[in-house]
């Protein structure tokens, strides 16, 4: 419980403040705990609440007062970005930005909401939308961090990747869809291209691999591959895909996390690992590629989808965010991570606004 001092000090919202700053983020909670029940304050009272019980690690308590705050102050930009900051705490990153919109709605000029916004662009991997939403704060009240969030959107630019914060963000988003979007409105073919694939290179029906599955989103490449899987593991960077790949049943053991870092201290040999549309959020595979051949048995078979980049000897970032990387490039990235490429096809893994994805189904092989 708060000391009687620090309830009656001229400026207890101040002291509560400083509390948190020294890291006694629960004293802090006290006081301010006790201020409400003796009802001394509005909106600033609940405001350093929601702060509190954040540092305190306390999400689910600060939620129904953030809630409620902006319920009994619906026209206040203040309240809507304080409901933000929780739900972004919670993890709640789409519900957060769209406070953080509206508060701007409110008032466009209140910098707060406007970094907050840039801040959880930056969260959801967009530095495009990110740098937009900062470039709109005055200098002259510019927050002392700006400076590292415009340092962190350079870098995101510098990656020759997409942003591991936006694909997450990405498919977290359309995860209930995207069997429907995929199958239905983009004739989404890849796993059964690699199937195929698989078979032209001398995978047989009739015997059981041990088979990764990278980036398996909702189980689509999975469930091709399932008959001929002794063991089928898959990883994805969304936790609502990999919900949705376990709800298939098919999956022996599934992780959430980022391929790249994931494939490096995976434990096991495969005899087949699988990316059907998933290195088209990869620029660079070269790292890739070698802690595949790691990963992979003696014989075994790494098998994916790319889209075909017009470069004929690079990669590029496509109009749709999607990395295309050309034959040669992915024949000098195989070439150096000691795998031979053993098919190499043309192929249309899926269609966007009803034309036909030129690209590349590819079959690497571990001597």
């Amino acid at each position: 419980m708060a000391s009687a001092p620090l309830l009656e000090a001229a400026d207890p919202l101040a002291a509560a403040y400083a509390l948190i700053e020294c890291g006694n983020a629960d004293e802090a909670v006290a006081l301010l705990e006790r201020l409400h029940e003796e009802r001394r304050g509005g909106l600033l009272l609940q405001g350093a609440r929601i702060d509190a019980l954040i540092a305190a690690n306390k999400t689910a308590q600060a939620l129904p007062v953030a809630r409620e705050a902006a319920a009994l102050y619906p026209n206040v930009a203040a309240a809507a970005v304080a409901l933000g900051k929780t739900l972004l705490a919670a993890g709640h990153l789409p519900a957060a930005i769209g406070e953080f919109q509206r508060a701007l709605r409110l008032d466009p000029d209140l910098v707060a909401a406007r970094f907050a916004l840039g801040s959880a662009w930056i969260e959801a991997g967009e530095a495009d939308k990110a740098h937009d939403a900062f470039a709109l704060i005055p200098p002259e009240n510019a927050p002392p961090a700006l400076a590292e969030k415009l340092a962190e959107i350079a870098r995101m630019h510098a990656l020759a990747r997409s942003d591991a914060r936006y694909v997450r963000h990405l498919f977290d988003q359309f995860s209930a869809e995207y069997d429907a979007r995929m199958l239905e409105q983009l004739h989404y073919g890849a796993p059964a291209i690699l199937r195929n694939l698989a078979e032209l290179v001398g995978l047989s029906p009739r015997r059981q691999y041990d088979v990764l599955d990278l980036g398996c989103g909702t189980g689509l490449a999975g469930e091709a591959f399932k008959d001929m899987a002794k063991r089928l593991d898959g990883i994805d960077l969304s936790p609502a895909m990999v919900e949705r790949a376990e709800a298939r049943g098919i999956y022996d053991r599934l992780m959430v996390g980022d391929i790249e870092t994931a494939i490096a201290h995976i434990g096991g040999r495969y005899d087949a690992i699988l990316a059907a549309d998933t290195l088209v959020y990869l620029g660079e595979l070269s790292s890739l590629f070698r802690n595949i051949a790691r990963a992979l048995a003696p014989q075994g078979m790494f098998l994916f989808s790319v889209e075909r980049s017009a470069d004929a000897k690079g990669f590029e970032l496509g109009p749709k965010r999607r990395w295309r990387h050309s034959e040669s490039y992915l024949r000098s990235a195989a070439a150096a991570a000691g795998l031979d490429v053993a098919g190499l096809l043309e192929c249309v893994p899926r269609t966007e606004a009803g034309k036909p994805v030129e690209g590349y189904a590819v079959a690497l092989i571990c001597t």
